[in-house]
C-alpha cells in the first residue's frame, strides 16, 4: 500500500479553507467522514476594508486564515481565489482581494511562521475545484478536463487525466483567463466605448464583462445609454440594486429581452475564450462552467455561451458536427466541484502546494515526495504541477 492510499484510508481530520474574493469558508474534512462544521464570513478584502493597504489587507488574511484552524490541528489546506505561483506558494496577485497591487506575497511562509505546528498545503481555489471535480467517477475516461470558475473573478484550469498532470509555466501559473483582453464589439444598447475597468486596474480585461462585479458594471453602462428602456424592463423594475444577482435571474427566467442582452454581452467574451481553447486543443472531452455566477444563473450563462458558439464556432467542425460545443460543456451543481474537498484532496495527496514548498516542514535532504510511490506526491517542476494520484476516490 503507498503512502498515499494509506492517508485517503485514515479518518485524520483535515482543517480546510477556500478563500474567495467575497467569502472566506472553513471547514473539517476526512475522506471517510466527509465536511463536517461547515461555516463562512466575509473575505479580509478592498471590499470589506475599503481604503486599507494591501499590506494590512494580506496580514489579515493570514490571521483569518490562522484562526481558521483550530488548535490542535496538525494539517491544513487552503484553496486561495489568487494567481499563485504552485512551485513555490507565492502568491502574485489577487485583484479581487487585493485590487491592482502585485507585490508578490509568501502567503505559505507567513502561515507557517504563524502556525508552525501546522502542515499547511496551499493551492489556487480553481485548482481545487478541478481536483475534486476530476474525482468523479463519470470522468474516468476523459482525455483532458478544463474547469472555468465565473465568480467575482474568472479563471480556468486543465487538467490530462491520462497522466494527471496539471501543467504550469515557468511562474507556476495556469489559466489566468480573466486578465486576457476582451475583443468586445459594441451594440446601440451597449458600444465598446468606455471598456469596462477589470478590477485589477485595466480596462477591457475578460473578468471586466463576464465576472460577478463586471455583469454589474455591464448593467450600470446598460442603464445609462438608455435609461427609458432598462426602467421598462423586469430586470429596471425590480429596484433596488442590492439584490441584482437575484433579479437578473428572475428576469432571465422570465424571457426578459434586457436582461438577455445583457448577459449576452457578459458571455461573449468568456466565449471567445473557450472557442479558441477547443480549437487549439481538441482533447477537452468537457468543460466544467462553476463559480458563483454560475450557481447563480442556473443554465442560463451555460445557455448563452452555447448560443455564442452556435452562432460562431470552429470552422468546419461546427458545421460537420452541431452539437460539438454543447457535448463538451457543462454546468456543475453546487456541491459537484467543492474547492473545499479539493483542498483537503490536495492537503491528503500531495497535490499542487504541497511536497517541498506546501507543508509545514520541508522534506529530507535528497528526498522528493514521490520517493515513496508512484502516488504519493509529485515534484514540482517548470512544466507540471503534479500528477493526479491514484488513490484519489473517484
Amino acid at each position: 500500500m503507498t503512502h498515499e492510499t494509506t492517508a485517503l484510508d485514515s479518518d485524520a481530520d483535515i482543517a480546510v479553507v477556500d478563500v474567495g474574493g467575497t467569502r472566506l469558508r472553513r471547514a473539517v474534512w476526512s475522506p471517510a467522514r466527509g465536511l463536517r462544521e461547515p461555516a463562512d464570513g466575509p473575505s479580509p478584502s478592498m471590499r470589506t476594508h475599503p481604503g486599507l493597504p494591501a499590506g494590512q489587507l494580506r496580514r489579515l488574511m493570514v490571521e483569518a486564515l490562522c484562526a481558521a484552524v483550530a488548535p490542535g490541528t496538525d494539517r491544513a489546506g487552503v484553496s486561495f481565489g489568487a494567481a499563485l505561483d504552485h512551485h513555490s506558494g507565492t502568491v502574485y496577485a489577487s485583484a479581487p482581494l487585493w485590487g491592482a497591487d502585485t507585490e508578490p506575497f509568501d502567503l505559505l511562509g507567513a502561515l507557517r511562521a504563524a502556525r508552525p505546528e501546522v502542515a499547511w498545503h496551499l493551492v489556487n481555489d480553481v485548482t481545487a475545484a478541478l481536483l475534486h471535480a476530476a474525482s468523479a467517477p463519470h470522468r474516468r475516461s476523459l482525455r483532458k478536463l478544463l474547469l472555468v470558475t465565473v465568480s467575482t473573478g474568472i479563471a480556468c484550469r486543465a487538467l490530462d487525466l491520462r497522466t494527471g498532470t496539471v501543467p504550469v509555466d515557468e511562474c507556476g501559473l495556469q489559466g489566468e483567463i480573466g486578465h486576457l483582453p476582451a475583443a468586445v464589439p459594441g451594440t446601440p444598447l451597449l458600444p465598446a466605448e468606455p471598456r469596462p475597468v477589470c478590477d485589477c486596474g485595466r480596462p477591457g480585461h475578460v473578468a471586466a464583462y463576464s465576472s460577478g462585479p463586471g455583469i454589474r458594471r455591464l448593467a450600470r453602462l446598460m442603464r445609462a445609454r438608455d435609461e427609458k428602456r432598462w426602467a421598462a424592463s423586469a430586470l429596471g423594475r425590480s429596484g433596488t440594486e442590492a439584490a441584482f444577482e437575484e433579479a437578473l435571474r428572475a428576469a432571465l427566467d422570465a424571457g426578459d429581452a434586457v436582461a438577455g442582452e445583457l448577459l449576452a454581452a457578459a458571455t461573449e467574451p468568456l466565449a471567445d475564450v473557450l472557442r479558441t481553447a477547443l480549437c487549439l486543443d481538441p482533447e477537452f472531452d468537457e468543460i466544467v462552467l462553476t463559480g458563483g455566477v454560475v450557481y447563480g444563473l442556473g443554465d442560463h450563462v451555460r445557455h448563452a455561451l452555447l448560443t455564442h458558439l452556435t452562432h460562431a464556432g470552429l470552422y468546419l467542425t461546427a458545421d460537420r458536427s452541431p452539437d460539438w460545443a454543447g457535448r463538451r460543456i457543462t454546468a456543475a451543481r453546487p456541491g459537484e466541484a467543492d474547492p473545499l474537498i479539493g483542498a483537503g484532496i490536495a492537503a491528503l495527496t500531495g497535490r499542487p502546494g504541497s511536497g517541498a514548498y506546501g507543508t509545514g516542514a520541508a522534506p529530507a535532504q535528497g528526498h522528493h515526495p514521490g520517493d515513496d510511490g508512484p502516488a504519493a506526491g509529485l515534484r514540482a517542476t517548470s512544466r507540471t504541477a503534479g500528477p493526479l494520484p491514484a488513490g484519489v476516490p473517484r
